[in-house]
């Protein structure tokens, strides 16, 4: 089968690879479509992981074989691959800390070599212990493939929210309108709470309001922080969700939340990025700070109503695609965006 090979920083490699074999409790899957995550794009960018790698995680495809101990799937089936499930017996899965589990970030689907997601290849091996704990889900016939891969990166974002307990008539503020920023609005809509958004780009704010925020501004408006407050009773927002690596985009949520509000980090910095604080701003105005990495197995059946009902429009968020042997163009595209750029799919 084909595959993309991350065989160093900023080395892809289109190759034929053997085909995963799959035991008796696993099963195969032909990916159909795979998101172009963020996390994807520094694992390939950065020296974070030993090559040779499949990463790709955000996969719809079709099970093209079972194994002999299998029963409650068959070949054929239209699924959602989930890479991550956690073991739900040990400490960190017992305080739904589910992210935190050592089964979670071990045990993984792969297309070959160390496991890694896999979803960047023609098929993708799902382990036993995915396959047996609720890693795959059933597509109904009326949702597409593209429409299923937006579950994964749906049960992240879902994560955030629900952590940071998004109420309605809540106001948040969602610091970057990409693909990311964009679906935080909808599902802060969707829970009945009003969404102010923040971007660079004229046509990402444009994009913002089409969705659903209630205003959005340029995040570099010298104003920002008294429009946002003018919107909020003069008190400023509830919740602050960060999705974009900014210490400027942190230093205005900080000014844009209200006393006994909440900030949370849910996109991943670069690690020599240190931001100078002085905690008596979190002690005197009882500031919340908090961050929100991956998947919650406890959303994981929201998440996907949320997509397969429709409840959030995920066609609005899909930019451009891509075959997969193009991968290494719709790496550069999603690191030097057009003002159209949104989110980029990939087809095996």
């Amino acid at each position: 089968m084909k595959a993309q090979v991350f065989r160093g920083v900023n080395q892809l490699s289109y190759e034929e690879v053997p085909t995963p074999e799959i035991a008796s409790d696993e099963v195969l899957v032909q990916v159909r479509v795979v998101g172009l995550c963020q996390s994807d794009i520094k694992k390939i960018r950065y020296p974070l992981y030993e090559p040779p790698r499949i990463f790709g995680h955000e996969t719809a495809g079709i099970i093209a074989a079972i194994g002999s101990e299998v029963k409650e799937w068959q070949v054929g089936q239209r699924v959602v691959v989930m890479h991550h499930i956690p073991c739900m017996h040990c400490g960190y899965c017992l305080s739904d800390n589910f992210s935190m589990c050592d089964v979670y970030k071990n045990v993984t689907t792969t297309a070959g070599f160390t496991p890694s997601g896999g979803g960047f290849a023609e098929y993708v091996k799902v382990p036993g212990h995915i396959v047996q704990h609720g890693g795959l889900i059933p597509i109904p016939d009326n949702i597409s493939f593209e429409q299923a891969s937006f579950v994964e990166p749906t049960n992240c974002c879902l994560k955030a929210v629900k952590k940071a307990q998004v109420a309605p008539g809540q106001t948040v503020l969602v610091t970057g309108a990409g693909p990311i920023g964009l679906m935080f609005i909808m599902l802060v809509k969707y829970f009945g709470a009003r969404a102010i958004a923040t971007d660079l780009l004229p046509s990402r704010i444009e994009k913002a309001l089409s969705v659903g925020a209630e205003a959005a501004f340029d995040a570099r408006d010298p104003d920002l922080a008294a429009k946002i407050k003018s919107l909020t009773q003069g008190m400023g927002v509830d919740t602050a969700l960060l999705a974009v690596p900014s210490e400027k985009a942190f230093f205005q949520a900080l000014d844009c939340t209200r006393k006994g509000g909440k900030i949370l980090f849910f996109a991943e910095f670069p690690d020599e990025v240190e931001i100078p604080l002085n905690p008596n701003i979190l002690y005197r105005r009882e500031i919340d700070l908090m961050g929100s990495y991956s998947s919650s197995y406890r959303v994981q059946a929201l998440a996907a109503d949320i997509v397969f009902n429709r409840r959030i429009d995920v066609d609005a968020l899909v930019s451009d695609r891509y075959p997969l042997k193009d991968l290494a163009a719709a790496v550069e595209r999603a690191v030097a965006p057009t003002p159209e750029t949104l989110k980029i799919l990939l087809y095996p």
